[in-house]
């Protein structure tokens, strides 16, 4: 591991992106075109760093507060080895029912709390605006990681990130991605449709009609002159498509049970149907998958979901440096 001193070089301590330090990450709202080039310049630097060294000393006593209260695997583990390999330490509250939550403590308590111990503060909840609720209450950053059916911006920008590294940061200008399955209570795609709104691209919005893309979200694809159309095939669009963005129908979100059963397996991605797409694109999806995606499809090159989560550490790693202020 390199001592502070035989640090390698890294795109860090420029003044031009100083306002990072100290700053909230809440919704993809918040970024520009050049901030997402600096993010993924710094994403890129710690990829590297992680396949050389493994880990370093970047943020050596710093503590990551990881509070969900929501189930989570990628997100919550991601975080935590983001700040491990960048030398720092995590406090884990997995499950608030333990916490002094379940004694009707308040959200702006928790985080009041918890920034006493820690440094940064990671939220996932299943209520909108959350984040920001978390956000007034703290003077530590918070890290948006999910709310309700909401915005999760840092999964957003590991998509993007995902694109950029497979398909060519120059190449995402032109692009047609088409997304597929849930895609009204799939946060992951209303994030990633409003910042995709920051380049040239079309949008495919493939989904059975109780599950269509929200309003307020088209309604902002539209104000930025984006073209978009909606679908209830995707034979229709496939042959056309760059990234397929796959999401599962989310039973948790459901009230009623039958409207889950109506639409559970509408879209099976197979290599079958993947027949008709092009050679030179990629399957995305943020995972868990139940079903949507045939483990029959895992071999092919464009399938690039459990890239995506490896590109998700980077992109973390280089949030909480640059919020820390070490980028």
């Amino acid at each position: 591991m390199p001592t502070e001193s035989q640090s390698p070089h890294l795109p860090f301590g420029d003044n031009t992106h100083a306002e990072w330090y100290g700053k909230d990450i809440l919704s993809v709202k918040q970024f520009s075109r050049a901030d997402l080039e600096y993010i993924f310049g710094v994403a890129h630097e710690m990829r590297g760093m992680v396949e050389r060294v493994g880990t370093f000393d970047l943020l050596k006593g710093k503590i990551l507060a990881n509070l969900f209260y929501e189930p989570s695997t990628r997100t919550a583990s991601s975080f935590m080895a983001a700040m491990q390999r960048l030398g720092g330490s995590v406090v884990a509250i997995n499950e608030v029912k333990y916490s002094s939550v379940s004694k009707g403590e308040s959200l702006p308590d928790t985080i009041r709390t918890l920034e006493c111990y820690t440094d940064v503060i990671v939220l996932r909840h299943p209520e909108v605006g959350s984040a920001a609720i978390a956000a007034e209450a703290a003077e530590k950053p918070v890290l948006n990681a999910g709310d309700g059916v909401g915005e999760h911006p840092t999964q957003a920008l590991l998509d993007l990130f995902t694109i950029f590294e497979e398909l060519g940061a120059g190449k995402v200008d032109g692009l047609t991605i088409t997304m597929l399955g849930d895609l009204k209570y799939g946060r992951t795609v209303h994030s990633l449709a409003r910042l995709l709104t920051l380049f040239d691209v079309k949008l495919n919005y493939v989904s059975p009609e109780i599950l269509r893309m929200p309003k307020d979200v088209m309604d902002e694809v539209s104000a930025k002159n984006i073209p978009q159309t909606e679908y209830t095939t995707l034979e229709e669009v496939l042959p056309e498509t760059d990234v397929l963005y796959v999401t599962r129908v989310q039973k948790e979100r459901f009230e009623n049970p039958a409207d889950y059963e109506k639409v559970a397996g509408s879209f099976v991605v197979n290599p079958e149907i993947m027949k008709a797409a092009k050679q030179e694109m990629i399957v995305m999806h943020p995972l868990p998958r139940v079903g949507e995606i045939s483990p029959d499809f895992d071999t092919d090159p464009r399938a690039a979901y459990f890239l995506q989560m490896e590109y998700g550490l980077y992109v973390r790693m280089a949030l909480l440096a640059m919020v820390l202020g070490k980028a």
